[in-house]
């Protein structure tokens, strides 16, 4: 399938997914909180929550079983780099009060004023922070 189409198709299923749940269970998918959630125990509000990252992992195992080629790690970076790397993210999405699936995708579409400024600081930093680090030969 052309990949132009699995990418249209794939924002449409988050599409789907981030509405359901805000007309179903009235939460915003922000991955980041529901997991912040599921690690701090909480009797009503704990179950859903460990569910939800554990469909995550699995959908991530069953996607890399049937299509191999769709999760392949193309980095040369040691594993200590990157659990560096997502040890910066996740506490960037402390920082931030969210990550990019609550502010960019959930946020934006409800107009939120602090999604906006939160996603656009997420994009301006990017962009300098590759920049930088190309400008430097890290990439």
């Amino acid at each position: 399938m052309n990949p132009w189409l699995l990418s249209l198709l794939g924002g449409a299923l988050i599409g789907l997914s981030v509405s359901l749940m805000l007309l179903w269970n009235g939460r915003v998918t922000g991955i980041s909180g529901i997991l912040n959630g599921a690690l701090h125990f909480k009797k009503t509000d704990w179950l859903w929550r460990v569910l939800f990252v554990a469909g995550l992992i699995v959908g991530g195992f069953i996607l890399s079983a049937l299509w191999p080629e769709t999760i392949m790690n193309q980095s040369t970076r040691t594993p200590i780099y990157l659990a560096v790397a997502g040890w910066l993210v996740g506490f960037g999405t402390v920082m931030g009060s969210g990550c990019t699936s609550g502010h960019g995708v959930c946020g934006l579409s409800r107009l939120s004023i602090r999604s906006i400024v939160a996603t656009l600081s997420f994009m301006i930093m990017g962009i300098v922070i590759v920049a930088a680090m190309r400008k430097l030969g890290v990439f």
